[in-house]
Formats: structure tokens, sequence, C-alpha cells
């Protein structure tokens, strides 16, 4: 039996994009490295110390005092270590990659809650997403973007965008029918009904789905430093190519206070504002 010429016809399609969608992806790159930039900047801008201080305040003011002690025992070794400005370099990174991919996940998620022929065709598009090895999204996203930055953040989005997506269909379609019938029968449009009812109940899933988006996109730095995208995944992928495992435990250990501090303040966030 012949072969299925599947490479053939991917590299076709790739090759077609490539030359017919030149400029789209060129405003993409530029949006993206724009908003990466931008936070970077602005993580930059303040002094380390103070930026700790502030974190402290706020995981304090977010949880108890033991997660305030922790924010500033971890930053401040970060510090100490000699990873902060690539720490913030990766934050960068993250916030972008999260925030498109609550931009598209969202309302994404709210199509797939009102329509079963969206949810039907987006659903295995989304078990693709999340099967499919993280190194394969980095092809084509360096064949229409090069190396850097740019790509990273697109393989990113591609990997955590389906948590947003699946949990909040999951949030807006566990919202009781009675009050959703309740809300028609007083006249209310779908606006109203969407935004006055169905997403303040279903809003802990949701929250819940981007907590898992931003997880999901910082476990994707140390892959996109494979393309040229800064930060401390560039200090581990470093590490390993050259053996060095101290060095590799520093950098890992930086990432981890990071991702400990993103997902403890999200759980923190959810349970004082939903009680949940």
């Amino acid at each position: 039996m012949p072969k299925i010429p599947l490479d053939e016809w991917v590299e076709k399609g790739v090759d077609v994009l490539e030359s017919n969608c030149a400029f789209l992806f060129q405003i993409i790159s530029d949006c993206i490295e724009g908003s990466v930039n931008a936070f970077s900047s602005f993580f930059h801008f303040f002094p380390a110390l103070l930026f700790i201080t502030w974190i402290t305040i706020l995981a304090n003011y977010l949880g108890r005092w033991p997660f305030a002690v922790f924010s500033a025992t971890g930053l401040l070794l970060v510090d100490n270590l000699g990873y902060w400005s690539h720490t913030m370099d990766t934050l960068a990174l993250v916030m972008t990659s999260s925030l498109i991919s609550i931009l598209i996940g969202i309302p994404l998620g709210v199509w797939c809650a009102q329509s079963e022929k969206v949810r039907n065709f987006v659903t295995p598009l989304m078990d693709f997403m999340q099967t499919m090895p993280a190194f394969v999204y980095l092809i084509p996203a360096v064949t229409f973007f090069g190396l850097g930055v740019v790509p990273g953040v697109i393989a990113s989005v591609i990997f955590a965008v389906p948590p947003t997506i699946r949990l909040t269909n999951l949030g807006i379609r566990q919202v009781s029918e009675d009050l959703v019938e309740a809300a028609d029968a007083f006249g209310s449009t779908a606006t109203q009904k969407l935004f006055k009812l169905q997403f303040p109940l279903a809003m802990p899933t949701i929250m819940a789905g981007i907590n898992q988006t931003i997880m999901l996109a910082l476990s994707m730095v140390v892959i996109a430093s494979m393309i040229g995208a800064q930060g401390i995944g560039a200090d581990v992928y470093r590490a390993v190519t050259q053996i060095k495992t101290g060095q590799g435990f520093e950098a890992g250990l930086s990432i981890v206070v990071l991702a400990i501090l993103l997902d403890r303040m999200m759980q923190y966030i959810l349970k004082k504002k939903w009680s949940v």
C-alpha cells in the first residue's frame, strides 16, 4: 500500500501560507514583539527590591503572612542568584502568551457553550493541540516568524489556550437551566444574560482555566528558549547543553519560584473574589 504523502501536503500548505500571508505574519510578529517588549520594559523599570516589596504586600493582602514570607524569600533568592533580569524577561513572555490565550480562549469558549456544532468542531482540535508534541509547533512558527521570542509566544499560545476554552465552555454550561429560563422570562437579551448571569456564575471555573493557561505558558519557556526566546529558559537550556548541573538547578529553582507565585496568587484571587 503506497504511503500517504501527508508530509508533502503539510509542507506545501506551509509554503503557500508563507508566500501569500507574509504581510499578515509580519503584523502579528510586530504586535507580539511589541507586547513582550512593553511588559519587559515595565518589569525592568522598577528596582528589584521595590518590586519585591510590592509583591510581598500583595501576597500578604491576597493570602496570609506565610505566603508573603515565601514571596519575599523566593524573589530575594532569585535576585541573589543573579537571575532577576532573566526572570522579568520570562514573566513578560508568560504574560504576553497568557493574555493572547485569554483573549482567544474566553470568546471561543463562550461560542462553544452556545453552539453544539462549534463545540464538536473545536473539541477535537483542542485535543490535537494538547497532545501534539510542543516541539512540532516550533517548526512552522520559526518558518513564519523566524527565530526569537515571537515563535516562542505562538507555540506557547497553541499549547496553553485549550484550558481557557474548555473551562469557559464548562462554566457557562453548568449555569442552572432554571436561572437561564428565568432570565429569558424577564426578557433579557443574549448579551444581558451572558454578562449579568452566566459570566458571574461561571467565573470561578473560568478563572481556574486561566490559571491552568498561565502554568502551561510558563512550562513552555525552556522549549521557547531553543528558538531564541530570552529568559530563564535560555539559562536552563544552556546548562543542559553544557552539562552544568548547579547552574541548571539555580535557573530551574527560579522558574519554580515564579510558577508557585503565579499559581498561588491566582488561587487566592479566586478565593477572595468568588469565595470558592
